[in-house]
């Protein structure tokens, strides 16, 4: 069991890291996307700085503020002038529903079973990674918040909450690469599990299924962390496959 205490890091800390080699304006609109459509920034939210972000980012200001405006011109930021000024989230989730779910299926294509492959294997090892550690109080009260946010989510509200509860179990781990990964293999399918039909029964039975995530990384139970994870993106997989039929 790793002995070492958990030092919980915003998502925002992986998802903001330098860009890597390339296009520099491409890599800046796909972070602040990431940050955006997973909730990390939630709409009415402000981004960080203009002088924060670019230096997180490794890009010139330049730059950002060109992503900035292409990001603007699509709805999802807004920049506002002022003492209050800032950069916004103004994005909202479209409504889900089966015809936007096909629509994601068909743009994902033959990657979507790996797409879910990646993700089981990335989050399950994060569940079993956070329960092997000793969590300090703060990543304790971390998770248990993020569940709680979850638990008490409106329906428009719930899927993005449930990405930060996803994100909060892999911040626990203490690998930033690893949260970043995370990050990327539910960006890969955001837009699939964005569009599922929020049933009542189905959170229900998510709500049962997050709790045991989190009972079994606050009792320091790897197995059973993995376990419960498993078994929660087995169903979610499988409502998924229902739905496109």
């Amino acid at each position: 069991m790793a002995t070492g205490e958990s030092r919980v890091r915003r998502p925002a800390d992986a998802v903001f890291r330098p860009v890597r080699g390339g296009n520099a304006f491409e890599e800046t609109v796909e972070r602040i996307l990431q940050a955006v459509k997973l909730g990390i920034y939630a709409h009415g939210e402000r981004l960080p700085a203009e002088r924060d972000l670019s230096a997180r980012l490794g890009v010139s200001r330049d730059t950002l503020r060109e992503a900035v405006r292409s990001l603007q011109r699509e709805g999802y930021v807004e920049s506002r002038r002022g003492r209050y000024g800032g950069t916004f989230v103004t994005y909202r989730e479209p409504q889900p529903g089966v015809g936007r779910l096909r629509r994601a299926a068909r743009d994902l294509g033959a990657g979507l079973e790996d797409a879910l492959v990646h993700r089981m294997v990335l989050e399950t090892g994060a569940a079993e990674v956070a329960a092997g550690r000793v969590l300090d109080e703060a990543g304790r009260a971390h998770l248990s918040g993020r569940l709680a946010d979850l638990e008490a989510a409106t329906p428009g509200e719930y899927r993005q909450l449930d990405s930060r509860f996803h994100l909060a179990v892999a911040e626990l781990t203490g690998s930033p690469t690893l949260v970043a990964g995370v990050a990327e293999a539910r960006m890969r399918l955001n837009d699939l599990l964005n569009a599922i039909p929020v049933l009542d029964r189905n959170i229900e039975h998510s709500a049962a299924q997050h709790r045991a995530m989190a009972q079994a990384i606050l009792a320091g139970d790897p197995e059973g962390a993995r376990r419960a994870t498993r078994e929660h993106l087995e169903a979610t997989a499988a409502l998924l496959r229902a739905f496109l039929g």
